[in-house]
């Protein structure tokens, strides 16, 4: 009868997804680059959730997980590049990594809704590889229970991070150090019913 349950509200996919966002969240280090106390605030904001609002469907794994639109403020003279950053701290297993954008031309102040998982985009922004083992985004899938938060954190440099397509967390927040003119951050959230 559970069994039958299981069946009839998730998808073999979704429980694997589960799974593997429950298991795998120690995949990545808790550490996160020295913001400088003189960088300038960007407002990073989404039509699509408000700050510590609920993510919607669409761009999770229960929806066609694709990545949501964003946009930001005017970021300081300098600014060469931009990093996003998208991770789920409230993982099992520690902070799991959902998307890992990065060298976005200092002309951009937007991103449109689904971003293609390509590791270099047309715009020649790169992309790494995420905790579920792919490239591009992969949207909130957290284990039953709880809300889990999810931090777009964007962050403009002096220069671009000049690493290969498909790079990793480590080696891009390294890159980070010592180069942040800015920050901005936006929190969403999305929780998954227990099963009964």
């Amino acid at each position: 009868m559970r069994t039958r349950l299981l069946a009839s509200r998730w998808s073999l996919t979704d429980l694997a997804l589960a799974v593997v966002a429950g298991s795998l969240g120690c995949a990545t280090a808790g550490t996160s680059p020295t913001v400088p106390p003189a960088a300038v605030r960007i407002q990073l904001t989404s039509p699509a959730f408000t700050t510590s609002g609920t993510l919607p469907t669409e761009y999770t794994c229960d929806g066609p997980d694709r990545s949501p639109p964003l946009s930001w403020s005017e970021p300081p003279p300098g600014t060469a590049a931009f990093v996003l950053v998208v991770e789920d701290p409230d993982a099992p297993g520690g902070i799991f990594t959902h998307w890992l954008l990065y060298d976005l031309p200092a002309a951009t102040r937007s991103l449109p809704p689904a971003v293609p998982p390509d590791e270099t985009l047309e715009s020649g922004a790169r992309q790494g590889w995420n905790d579920f083992g792919t490239v591009g985004y992969r949207g909130p899938c957290p284990p039953p229970g709880r809300p889990h938060r999810y931090v777009f954190r964007l962050y403009a440099l002096d220069r671009p991070t000049g690493l290969p397509p498909g790079a990793q967390r480590n080696e891009i927040l390294r890159a980070l150090e010592g180069h942040i003119l800015a920050i901005g951050e936006l929190v969403g959230t999305y929780g998954r019913e227990p099963v009964r």
